[in-house]
């Protein structure tokens, strides 16, 4: 066996990986890269550029793995102190760290690589996408909102999505990146509720540890409003079809049923609304768009 062939994780160490990663939530921030890439496709000549989106997804599969890689690793201390994160990897030594390194580098590699095939200025900021990957798992060490350093993390796939087929800077992105990045941050904060009472204990920060499950969940409220404006504020920006807008009325009632069902006092449901419903705007939100985009001239 070759030196090279060794450094690669083995089968079994593979699939252990990717379960350490848990590659299948780019459900989450992949859609909205899409959006935005077909959104400047159809404003710069129409037609969807396939080698290009397969860039795209290769950069935000790439970037995403990096940061969950580097996130268990550094908190591989943390998760260990909490049940309902003992199972994971690096705690139960199904992955090893040396491992868990390789995938993470690996993922980077193939990240950068593929910003530099989209255009110069994709690689040139490719590095300061990093920033806040590596940054976010330190956060809850240092301020109660770290939620905050994830939404600026995943606020930076729908700008990368643009930025990857027109090789120019777009505030109508940054707009769908806020939107992405607030969404995600806020049902972070829901999330972070299950949390919180091994938070306290360990000296974890957070929201939910440091103002409670009710500010926290009021505060994701006032998270996803702020979203569904900037959604809007996005269609208008880049005068959406009716498809789109109907996207965004199924967005804000997946919203609203979010918040129906997890209460400061219960949260029972808080999973079935963090994965079920959370993968369901994305999706629903890409499909209409797509949608949008091809009734009004996007050719395949």
């Amino acid at each position: 066996m070759s030196s090279a062939s060794a450094a690669l994780p083995q089968p079994g160490r593979t699939k252990a990986f990717l379960r350490l990663v848990m590659i299948e939530h780019s459900v989450f921030a992949l859609p909205f890269a899409y959006i935005a890439a077909l959104t400047a496709m159809f404003q710069s000549d129409k037609n969807i550029h396939w080698g290009r989106l397969l860039l795209v997804t290769v950069c935000m599969v790439g970037l995403r793995t990096f940061a969950m890689a580097v996130n268990r690793i550094i908190d591989r201390e943390i998760d260990a102190r909490n049940p309902r994160t003992a199972h994971r990897e690096l705690v139960t030594g199904a992955m090893s760290v040396r491992h868990a390194w390789t995938g993470a580098l690996i993922a980077l590699v193939v990240f950068l690589g593929s910003a530099a095939l989209l255009n110069p200025l994709c690689l040139a900021l490719a590095p300061i996408a990093v920033i806040p990957m590596v940054v976010y798992p330190y956060g809850k060490r240092f301020t109660n909102f770290p939620q905050a350093i994830l939404g600026l993390a995943q606020a930076m796939g729908p700008v990368g999505g643009w930025l990857a087929i027109t090789g120019e800077w777009s505030w109508d992105a940054v707009i769908l990146g806020l939107a992405v990045g607030i969404w995600i941050g806020g049902f972070d904060l829901i999330y972070a509720c299950q949390d919180i009472e091994t938070d306290r204990e360990t000296g974890v920060l957070s929201v939910p540890a440091r103002f409670g499950i009710p500010a926290a969940v009021w505060g994701a409220r006032v998270c996803h409003t702020l979203t569904t404006a900037l959604f809007v504020w996005y269609a208008v920006a880049t005068d959406a079809g009716t498809f789109f807008w109907l996207g965004l009325m199924i967005v804000a009632g997946a919203f609203v049923y979010e918040h129906s069902i997890v209460r400061p006092h219960d949260l029972s449901r808080l999973n079935r609304a963090f994965f079920s419903v959370n993968g369901f705007i994305g999706i629903a939100l890409f499909g209409c768009a797509l949608l949008d985009l091809l009734v009004r001239g996007l050719t395949v």
